[in-house]
């Protein structure tokens, strides 16, 4: 018997209460999905026959005892399907935030977590979540990112990247108030999202991208005169990344960056916090946007929508997001699937 050559990615389905049971209905009834990777859905059983109501459809799944199983298939055609029992029908309230969804969703992301660090699982689609509803449930964390860098001991630098089609976006600080962003601005903290946005996206199938350098200030401070932080520390972080050989321009200011971006002359840029990018790349493609958390031992990515709880249940999800985090998914998980099969046979 043959196992599958293909990734494997686990796919999660989000808050039980939100849209993402429907969107992962949705995405596995698409033609050629199968074929990306060897997909296993872990959730709820339950909440995936529900999302499959809700998206009016029937999609086939060969059931397993554990992750373990998900490579050894010989027939990866269908997606496996790992169920796990975290919540009750009566515990879900459609369109609602709840300590019960949000401690599911971290139930299941943490069963995903442990199959990557066993090596069972090459990468990881989750479908939105809902912060509160997390943080309710057990979050100790500002966000779903500093969890996953807890949970797997990651120890140096990582960040949320922001994607819409060949455009990237990083960033040097992210759910922090605006008040406190400068203060997190570095030299050191600037080359190393540089640095990490240029090889996750060679990882996902970008051989040699192009990255810019957002400014802080209006004007990109004007020569000092509306801020220094682009002299002191923006500018030194970009030629020391090109005398180390990377691609790196700028810094270029902020309202005018994205121009370039969209014109194809970069394929990433690095923000200095959370809405300077956010807010682009959301106006540019709201409906097709990924969240790639960036720095992690294994690739997890997710659509950069939420929970949508205002649609919860009535099948009139888009799915191109979610597909879209699925593509980059089995990309960046066939990447790592090669480098730890190389790892393997130095040894």
């Amino acid at each position: 018997m043959m196992k599958s050559t293909k990734p494997v990615v686990a796919i999660t389905l989000g808050d039980p209460a939100g849209i993402g049971p429907e969107l992962i209905a949705k995405l596995l009834d698409t033609p050629g999905v199968t074929e990306q990777a060897n997909i296993v859905v872990v959730g709820d059983h339950w909440v995936w026959l529900e999302g499959q109501r809700v998206a009016g459809v029937n999609v086939a799944t060969q059931a397993i005892a554990g992750l373990s199983d998900v490579r050894s298939r010989a027939d990866s055609s269908r997606p496996a399907f790992l169920s796990v029992a975290t919540i009750k029908p009566e515990q879900v309230q459609l369109g609602q935030a709840s300590a019960d969804c949000g401690a599911s969703v971290l139930q299941v992301l943490d069963r995903c977590m442990d199959g990557a660090q066993a090596g069972e699982v090459d990468a990881i689609c989750f479908a939105p979540l809902n912060k509160h509803a997390m943080k309710l449930g057990g979050l100790a964390h500002e966000d779903e990112l500093h969890h996953f860098a807890e949970y797997l001991g990651v120890q140096g630098y990582f960040c949320e990247f922001n994607t819409l089609g060949d455009l990237w976006t990083s960033r040097v600080s992210s759910h922090i108030p605006l008040k406190d962003a400068a203060r997190m601005l570095s030299q050191e903290r600037i080359v190393s999202a540089a640095r990490l946005i240029y090889q996750s996206l060679q990882a996902s199938g970008h051989p040699e991208p192009r990255v810019a350098v957002a400014a802080f200030n209006p004007h990109g401070g004007d020569g000092g005169m509306c801020g220094r932080e682009e002299i002191d520390i923006i500018a030194p972080a970009v030629r020391q990344l090109r005398d180390s050989g990377f691609p790196v321009e700028g810094p270029f200011p902020a309202d005018t960056i994205f121009l370039k971006a969209r014109d194809g002359l970069y394929q990433a840029i690095v923000t200095m916090y959370h809405d300077q990018g956010q807010i682009a790349i959301k106006l540019m493609g709201f409906s097709k946007g990924v969240t790639v958390q960036g720095g992690l031992p294994v690739p997890i990515t997710t659509p950069a929508h939420g929970t949508a709880f205002d649609i919860a249940g009535q099948g009139t999800a888009d799915v191109n997001a979610t597909r879209n985090a699925f593509q980059i998914a089995a990309r960046m998980g066939h990447s790592a699937s090669q480098a730890r099969d190389q790892a393997t046979s130095n040894h």
